[in-house]
């Protein structure tokens, strides 16, 4: 599989023949190169969004209307954008498994919130947050979305065994460094740990440093913006 970070909590992630792109957002993203935006979206298949907020979903409704490909994600938020945005969704929810081709994807729970700007700006509810884990060949991809540690993250290793953890870490908003790290090994047997979220902004977290030296063992990938790599 080869995986991109489209920044943020942004990726490309191929697998299986398909091109998922989970919570791409381009628009206002200070770390994402507005030229690349192109080969970014290029050849997808689907939009995975873990929740409304609109530095995960706001640029989703026009790639989708671009490349006439579907939505995925929470009921409740692919629901009100097929009928605000005119775009195609595949809508489930929490539990719930659909397949993507030849992908599985399951949608798990994080610890969050979800939400959209109604007219007046203030937030509407968009159904509740969630992650996701990401299956195929025999591999399992476990895309936390925005959350913090969860009891449930047990759970989740015992029923998928995921091997790469792609974990929101970048604090305030979400788990920072040391706690998403602490999450990685109570919970779970990663061989591969790519952390997200951070970097984007002051607020946030700058380094993975605190959570490599916290995961012996284990590969924690700090990716470049738009650099691909192979797993």
């Amino acid at each position: 599989m080869e995986i991109t970070w489209l920044g943020h909590a942004g990726f490309r992630i191929e697998l299986g023949g398909e091109v998922l792109l989970v919570d791409p957002w381009f628009t206002g993203n200070p770390v994402f190169p507005a030229a690349r935006r192109g080969a970014a979206i290029a050849g997808a298949t689907h939009i995975l969004l873990t929740h409304g907020h609109g530095d995960h979903a706001a640029d989703a409704p026009a790639i989708a209307r671009e490349l006439a490909i579907p939505v995925v994600g929470k009921y409740d938020l692919v629901s009100w954008m097929e009928t605000r945005e005119k775009v195609r969704g595949i809508g489930f929810n929490t539990g719930g498994t659909v397949r993507l081709g030849a992908v599985s994807v399951t949608m798990v729970r994080a610890a969050h919130s979800s939400s959209v700007a109604g007219p007046d700006g203030a937030p509407v509810y968009a159904g509740t947050e969630a992650g996701y884990m990401i299956a195929h060949g025999g591999r399992t991809i476990y895309v936390s979305g925005d959350t913090d540690v969860m009891a449930d993250m047990a759970l989740y290793q015992e029923l998928h065994r995921p091997e790469i953890g792609v974990l929101s870490a970048g604090g305030h908003f979400t788990m920072d460094m040391e706690r998403a790290a602490w999450a990685a090994r109570r919970f779970f047997d990663f061989r591969t740990v790519i952390p997200c979220h951070y970097r984007t902004f002051p607020l946030l977290e700058q380094s993975a440093e605190r959570m490599r030296a916290a995961l012996p063992g284990v590969r924690v990938i700090e990716a470049e913006v738009m650099v691909p790599f192979t797993l």
